[in-house]
């Protein structure tokens, strides 16, 4: 345990990887996995290949977590000896987590906690996270993190390729990316989080390739905005594309602090579907 008595908190859909997990000891509250015979917990009882094997038979949905969720791991938090909360969520404007984790900890005794609306999602979400820990492993207190972390959510942004919207669309969380996007044309958008954490279509090209060449150019500008980065590329059962973009994106960013790769997890995989591609990069001091 740090000497501030901190704790971080997040949700699986902020995508922290459990090796980061482990060495800053976050505690994750995972989202649920809505089938029709059950639900699971995402990364806990269902892995992301077993979601996609299961598309052509059900797309399932998601749930937050429940109310029982939440007021347990508080619980758990408490007895490991904390006495402060930072809970680090993916956007409002995409999921009901922040609101319920918020409200649940209103009403909690023995926990200062505070509530981060990241305004992001996936691995975007999940920097704020791992620099939060960075910044306790160094000694920051409370009051500075709190600040510090609430600040700086617009220096994280992720840009996404998905080959369908077929699985957004049927998930509620198609934001304000257009649905009608010419498929004959085989027109692909990259898309991100604006200001009020809703999904949105950054640019559109016309052609896989294209579109992921098109996002890689705007992580490298938006990186070189800053002088201290760290970068994530992550996918939906697609590793050689995403091992071929990090082979592009490396050499043009190769000063990165961390760099995140991997699998989405299962509940992010449920609304974006096989082949989708994430780039994420956040600006660090």
């Amino acid at each position: 345990m740090n000497a501030q008595k901190i704790a971080i908190l997040t949700d699986s859909g902020c995508d922290v990887p459990s090796h980061l997990i482990e060495k800053y000891g976050i505690y994750v509250l995972p989202l649920r996995i809505v089938y029709k015979d059950g639900e699971y917990l995402d990364r806990v009882d269902i892995t992301a290949e077993e979601v996609y094997d299961n598309l052509d038979r059900e797309i399932p949905s998601t749930s937050l977590p429940s109310g029982g969720d939440i007021h347990n791991m508080l619980d758990r938090i408490k007895s490991d000896g904390y006495e402060k909360v930072l809970a680090v969520c993916i956007s409002s404007g995409l999921s009901g987590t922040y609101n319920n984790i918020r409200l649940m900890a209103n009403d909690y005794d023995g926990l200062e906690v505070f509530v981060l609306d990241t305004k992001n999602i996936a691995i975007a979400s999940g920097f704020s996270a791992i620099q939060a820990a960075e910044y306790i492993e160094d000694g920051m207190d409370w009051d500075t993190l709190i600040k510090t972390v609430s600040r700086d959510i617009d220096k994280s942004k992720v840009f996404f390729y998905v080959d369908t919207l077929e699985y957004l669309k049927k998930g509620g969380r198609i934001g304000l990316v257009a649905s009608m996007l010419g498929s004959a044309l085989n027109l692909k958008p990259i898309i991100s989080c604006n200001e009020d954490g809703i999904y949105y279509t950054v640019s559109k090209m016309l052609g896989k390739r294209r579109a992921l060449n098109r996002a890689i150019d705007l992580a490298r500008r938006f990186a070189t905005t800053g002088r201290n980065y760290n970068i994530a590329v992550v996918h939906g059962r697609a590793e050689s594309e995403a091992n071929r973009i990090k082979d592009i994106i490396l050499p043009l960013l190769p000063d990165y602090n961390i760099l995140v790769d991997g699998q989405i997890s299962p509940a992010l995989g449920v609304h974006t579907g096989p082949g989708a591609i994430g780039i994420a990069i956040q600006l660090i001091p």
